[in-house]
């Protein structure tokens, strides 16, 4: 199926989806050396991000936030893309800089999407190609 929504940051990445049910920092949330989550507590806590697709429903925490994107891609260990139900400032600079496809305001909120169903995203478009079934 192709989910449509508003294309953020372009470029086509494909990957596992790794949904996250609570928002991301990623400054002191995500190692930018091994692309692990490692913010306490944080229902991720220990998850690579490193070539999935991350969906999430929004970003949290300090501007640096967007470099530490830059970072996770310059260490080889960035999201294949980016999926937000609501795209805020922090994530989009740091998607765009680093080359990160990202698209946000699906058809269906992210909760929806099932982790590890193999998806492609389409930045310039905003669509989503996704081969697996809505969560309830």
């Amino acid at each position: 199926m192709i989910l449509k929504g508003r294309g953020i940051a372009r470029g086509s990445g494909t990957g596992p989806i790794l949904v996250s049910p609570e928002p991301i920092s990623f400054l002191s949330g995500v190692d930018p050396a091994t692309g692990k989550i490692v913010e306490k507590g944080h229902p991720l806590q220990g998850e690579s991000v490193a070539g999935r697709v991350l969906a999430f429903r929004h970003g949290k925490g300090s501007t640096v936030g967007s470099y530490v994107l830059y970072a996770l891609q310059k260490n080889g260990v960035a999201p294949a893309a980016i999926i937000n139900d609501d795209a805020e400032p922090i994530i989009v600079v740091g998607a765009i800089i680093a080359g990160i496809p990202m698209v946000d305001r699906l058809e269906v909120p992210v909760i929806r999407l099932q982790s590890g169903i193999v998806a492609t995203v389409h930045g310039e478009s905003g669509e989503v190609e996704y081969p697996g079934e809505l969560c309830a």
